[in-house]
């Protein structure tokens, strides 16, 4: 089975989508997309010409969660499902929703704040921490949000946080979520990170 992933270095979605698959063992061509130019074999796939696009031979999933899923369905050594404990499992959906509709429009604001000068890029930041503190407490006791190891939870929530960080990285590192920056850490220096971020 030969899978095809179109991908942008980048991009959040397409970091999750990668590390699902780097970590699942599957053998992967990713095709990196210069997104002003879409090749046309990435628009006959998928004509909304987003990122990432993961083309298995038999099927097109356009969505990371769905390449995410796809992939731990297909080798998921460290029960990155958390099929162990539904409670938890439950718990990792719940915080993705959140993370990619919430978290996401308010890293957006902090980012590009020069854009939305209705309020100051202090108070776009003050806003997305109350997802911090969450998350700081989450990862009491333990290195991973909802487990003694890694799950999906983490991996797709890891490129939005890191995104976060990158916006004032003088303030992240001594913003009082100590748990987090050391979480963040220690995925930016794992193999499995360097690997699909490797240019």
């Amino acid at each position: 089975m030969r899978l095809i992933l179109y991908s942008f270095r980048r991009c959040p979605w397409a970091m999750r989508a990668r590390l699902a698959l780097r970590y699942a063992g599957c053998e992967v061509t990713v095709q990196e997309v210069a997104m002003k130019h879409k090749p046309a074999a990435l628009l006959a796939l998928s004509p909304k010409g987003t990122v990432p696009v993961l083309d298995t031979g038999n099927q097109v999933l356009d969505e990371s969660l769905d390449i995410m899923r796809w992939a731990l369905a297909q080798n998921d050594p460290q029960d990155w499902r958390l099929l162990s404990s539904p409670e938890a499992a439950q718990q990792a959906e719940a915080l993705i929703a959140v993370n990619d509709t919430t978290f996401k429009a308010q890293v957006n604001l902090y980012k590009y704040a020069e854009r939305y000068p209705q309020h100051s890029q202090h108070d776009y930041r003050e806003a997305a921490q109350h997802w911090l503190e969450r998350l700081e407490h989450l990862l009491h006791g333990r290195p991973y949000l909802l487990a003694n190891h890694p799950s999906i939870a983490d991996a797709a929530l890891l490129p939005l946080i890191r995104q976060f960080a990158a916006v004032q990285p003088d303030w992240f590192a001594t913003a009082p979520y100590p748990r987090v920056r050391g979480w963040l850490q220690g995925w930016l220096d794992s193999d499995l990170f360097r690997a699909i971020m490797a240019k």
